[in-house]
């Protein structure tokens, strides 16, 4: 038994039975209803309403309308619950995550990422120091390290000459956007970034800090290569206050919340000195969350709750259905009326191919199959090295496939689209015509399934119906979002 630094809600209702859930409602919340003996407060059911009925929906309910989804929906989770889904390990981990997903916003304010911009700016403003920032363009010759002798007198010869024209009055921003070989910078006449001290090549920073503002440098030679370097501008770093948004949204980008939450993690789970885990530290924060955030408590549970119906819904409907084929087959012929088509269909394929022989194999290939094997048949047979035939298989009505349509459906004048591959000439199609409707249920397996799904799903709900008791305070409803 786990004691108070248990993992809110998640644990909690591994402890107690369905009978138990939820506190009981406080003054003013009267009670709306009562699932299995479980008080439902109103504003756990406004809350579900009106999220579930806000601006955007469609297929709006009224009140009255809603109770029944919700009654079905908190029944569900009680079958749940009872079967104990909430106890294994993959639900607490997945619910653990969503829980700390909400929570972790919650242990970082804008302050604390102001604080840390201020720090930011602090170390920035001693590492500028006295020296302050500069704006420098520059003009760049590239040259490898690597470089041969004869390359590297080459771009010496280059960086000289212009060099002197610049000396002579061409103009830098020209001379930069013709022949610098830094693209980036060209585009702008060579203009690169405000830099601060240690944050380019030592021999590049010397030069440009050793210039005042509008002065030209000699040539210099850096691991990249020859600039002229030419200083537009230098000033001291700003005020904080001057800077504090565009330091904001740099550390915001690095993710600054996210640090601060781990390091206040790791902190207290220091500071407990073996008594406390980090999950426990988010449990503990959670339920400090839902005992004075109502929305945040009952989001955490619509969460925790709609792990539970997926994995209990995927078990006594879903999954159940799928996997059921003699239960499907036996809905299908109790239902078969009401999968007749109004036109005929046809089960089969389509196939082209390059010759008639190969034609004639895939008709004595598929012969003695069933329908479902005829795709894999083909793939190991006549597909396994090279493509010898092109086939498209499925259910098809009139109006689906312009070679169905001529020779099965006899229409000569479809309006669907031919789909005949290039280079496969020869073509013919293969299956059974069906007239009045499907053959089985693997004909229409997906409505089968559909409507095989929808009957289990109302037998559950009437099963759960009896199973656990229900009361609605009528009285108490009619106040729902007019108190």
């Amino acid at each position: 038994m786990r004691n108070h630094l248990s993992f809110i809600l998640a644990a909690l209702l591994a402890l107690v039975p369905c009978t138990a859930l939820l506190a009981q409602s406080t003054a003013g919340d009267p009670v709306v209803m009562t699932i299995n003996g479980v008080d439902i407060p109103r504003s756990e059911f406004e809350y579900s309403y009106n999220k579930n009925n806000g601006d955007g929906i469609v297929d709006k309910k009224t009140v009255s309308e809603y109770v029944e989804l919700f009654v079905n929906y908190k029944l569900k989770v009680c079958a749940a619950l009872d079967a104990r889904l909430d106890t294994t390990k993959a639900f607490r981990e997945e619910y653990a995550l969503y829980r700390d997903q909400q929570v972790r916003p919650t242990m970082v304010t804008d302050a604390d990422v102001l604080a840390e911009a201020r720090r930011a700016y602090e170390r920035m403003s001693s590492r500028i120091g006295e020296k302050g920032l500069i704006l420098p363009a520059h003009i760049l010759i590239a040259l490898s390290t690597k470089a041969t002798l004869a390359e590297q007198d080459r771009a010496k010869q280059r960086i000289d000459s212009i060099y002197n024209a610049l000396l002579a009055g061409a103009d830098f921003s020209a001379l930069a956007k013709r022949l610098s070989d830094d693209r980036a910078s060209a585009a702008r006449g060579g203009l690169l970034q405000w830099i601060a001290p240690n944050q380019t090549f030592k021999e590049f920073e010397e030069t440009a800090y050793a210039l005042r503002k509008g002065e030209l440098s000699r040539p210099v030679l850096t691991p990249v290569g020859w600039h002229i370097i030419f200083l537009k501008d230098r000033k001291q770093l700003e005020p904080f206050d001057s800077l504090r948004t565009q330091i904001v949204t740099a550390i915001e980008r690095q993710n600054i919340r996210q640090r601060i939450v781990e390091d206040r993690l790791q902190q207290t789970v220091n500071a407990a000195d073996g008594r406390l885990t980090a999950a426990q530290i988010m449990a503990q924060r959670a339920d400090s969350l839902a005992a004075v955030d109502s929305d945040m408590k009952y989001l955490m549970q619509e969460y925790h709750d709609g792990l539970l119906l997926y994995e209990i819904s995927n078990r006594e409907v879903w999954q159940k259905a799928e996997n059921d084929v003699e239960g499907l087959k036996a809905f299908f012929e109790a239902n078969r009326k009401a999968y007749a088509w109004p036109e005929p269909h046809f089960r089969g394929m389509t196939c082209y191919a390059k010759n008639k022989q190969d034609l004639k194999l895939v008709k004595r290939l598929i012969r003695k199959l069933p329908f479902t094997e005829w795709a894999e048949a083909l793939k190991k047979t006549l597909n396994h090295d090279s493509i010898r035939v092109r086939a498209e298989l499925g259910l098809f009505k009139p109006g689906d496939n312009a070679l169905i349509d001529r020779k099965v459906f006899r229409i000569k004048h479809t309006t669907a689209k031919d789909n005949a591959p290039k280079d496969f000439p020869l073509s013919d199609t293969f299956g059974k015509k069906l007239k009045k409707g499907p053959d089985d249920y693997t004909d229409v397996r997906p409505q089968v399934l559909a409507g095989y799904q929808d009957m289990l799903e109302k037998a559950w709900i009437y099963d759960l119906r009896q199973r656990y008791p229900v009361h609605i305070n009528e009285n108490v409803l009619k106040t729902v979002n007019r108190h």
